[in-house]
C-alpha cells in the first residue's frame, strides 16, 4: 500500500487518537522539543507510524498491552520502517502515562544523535 492510499487511514486515526497518543502528541506537537516538527499518523510504505520527525528521520511508535503477543509482527513493520531510512524507537503506553518526562528525554537524545548523524 502507498503512502497515498494511507493518508484516508492516517486522518482517520488521528480523528481517532487514544488518551496516551494524545498526552504524548501535545508535548510533541508545534516544534516543542528541540525545535523539531514532529507529525502524527504518518504514512510509511504499507504502514502508519505514530510520530514521526522527518528532518531527523526519527519514528516513534507507541505499543499497547496487545503488543506482547504482537513480538514479531511489530520486528517487520519496524524493519520497514527502517528500510525507508528511519530509525525507530518504541514505547508502552504505560510509560507515557506514568513516565513522560523520561519518555520525552529519550525522544530528545535520539534527536540530538540524529543531529550528529552524517548525511
Amino acid at each position: 500500500m502507498t503512502a497515498k492510499r494511507l493518508t484516508p487511514v492516517a486522518r482517520a486515526l488521528r480523528r481517532n487518537r487514544t488518551d496516551v497518543e494524545d498526552r504524548l502528541w501535545q508535548r510533541l506537537r508545534n516544534r516543542q522539543l528541540e525545535g523539531e516538527k514532529f507529525v502524527f499518523q504518518f504514512p510509511i510504505g504499507p504502514y502508519v507510524a505514530d510520530f514521526a520527525c522527518r528532518t531527523a528521520r526519527l519514528v516513534v511508535e507507541l505499543d499497547g498491552g496487545q503488543h506482547g503477543e504482537m513480538i514479531a509482527a511489530d520486528a517487520a513493520r519496524t524493519a520497514v520502517i527502517e528500510a525507508f531510512g528511519y530509525r525507530v524507537i518504541r514505547f508502552w503506553t504505560s510509560d507515557v502515562t506514568g513516565n513522560l518526562d523520561g519518555v520525552l528525554e529519550a525522544i530528545r537524545q535520539e534527536l540530538l544523535i540524529a543531529r550528529n548523524r552524517p548525511e
